[in-house]
């Protein structure tokens, strides 16, 4: 894959480029906007069960507040973010048939995500609860995902003429290592927390990755199992910004100011917000300004998925 070279036509002038997957490639483009490109993104999908209270949090006891049932899950939620900032977009992942299920895969459709390779199985459609204090701040959540995504549920054809494949670390190694195989373009890996990275790394251990994009501990878990070969490395840090380490240098950049609703979702915006910028011509350090824009943006709203999120909202604040 380190060899492959890709013909890609970007909109925005017509511009016709050469995508190189390996470090030693030269990239020539320019940023002009939304890609005519297809992104698959195999990960997950499931509902998040979002709990605020009304003051700060009260240690073992009960505390008034307000609780959203939403479609969430990395995979879907990167999928999402992409789709309505105007890339094409296909999602990859398991539900079950049930009514969360439906409920994740209607409005997953409904923003503008190919939905065809989301296969249904017989268990149930996994969730994600999330404890936030008054603030918007995460307190700790709970992940159960019994509806899980196996290699042979993977369109290998898809993922083969894809122009960027991005995996979540929520799919099994087996998954994870048949999506891999089966991409001929770049791919991009989010490996979504600090055991699930522990669990995958001795998959990715070695293996060609154009982006790896993860908080410090995450990172950590997993070069611990032997680090992936990442053109791209892209630490977020939440309030304190985000680290780049890219061929040409390290770009350390700040946070863009909000006031924070919610923040759950925003490294999912980050990443998603990241790839649309690059297939659409922007640099890394670009496309990272880009992405910090659209996480701002992410945090100050109640959604997981901003729900207004465009392409020109964002480029209106750069």
């Amino acid at each position: 894959m380190s060899t492959m070279r890709r013909r890609l036509s970007w909109c925005g002038g017509g511009v016709s480029v050469t995508v190189g997957t390996g470090t030693d490639n030269r990239i020539h483009r320019a940023w002009h906007g939304s890609p005519v490109a297809s992104v698959v993104v195999v990960g997950g999908a499931n509902v998040d069960v979002v709990a605020r209270p009304h003051a700060a949090p009260v240690p073992a006891t009960s505390n008034p507040g307000s609780v959203a049932v939403t479609p969430g899950g990395v995979g879907r939620n990167i999928a999402e973010n992409l789709a309505r900032l105007g890339t094409t977009t296909h999602l990859l992942a398991a539900v079950g048939d049930d009514a969360h299920g439906r409920l994740v895969v209607g409005a997953t459709r409904a923003a503008g995500v190919d939905v065809g390779g989301v296969r249904l199985v017989a268990a149930a459609t996994g969730s994600y609860v999330a404890l936030l204090d008054d603030t918007g701040e995460l307190v700790g959540g709970v992940s159960d995902m019994p509806a899980a995504l196996g290699p042979e549920h993977l369109d290998r054809d898809l993922l083969a003429a894809a122009d960027l494949v991005v995996l979540d670390g929520n799919l099994a190694p087996a998954t994870l290592a048949a999506a891999w195989d089966a991409a001929t373009g770049p791919v991009a890996l989010d490996p979504v927390s600090v055991p699930k990275a522990a669990r995958l790394a001795p998959t990715a251990a070695g293996r060609r990755l154009f982006l790896l994009s993860a908080g410090g501990a995450e990172l950590a878990a997993l070069s611990a199992g032997g680090a992936p070969a990442a053109d791209l490395t892209w630490e977020r840090r939440g309030p304190a910004g985000s680290t780049l380490t890219a061929p040409d240098g390290v770009h350390r950049l700040a946070a863009r100011t909000a006031e924070v609703v919610d923040v759950t979702g925003a490294g999912d915006a980050m990443l998603a917000a990241f790839c649309h910028a690059w297939l659409g011509g922007a640099e890394p350090g670009e496309a990272a300004t880009y992405a910090h824009v659209v996480a701002a943006l992410t945090v100050s709203s109640p959604h997981t998925v901003r729900p207004d999120l465009t392409d020109e909202l964002v480029r209106s604040l750069l």
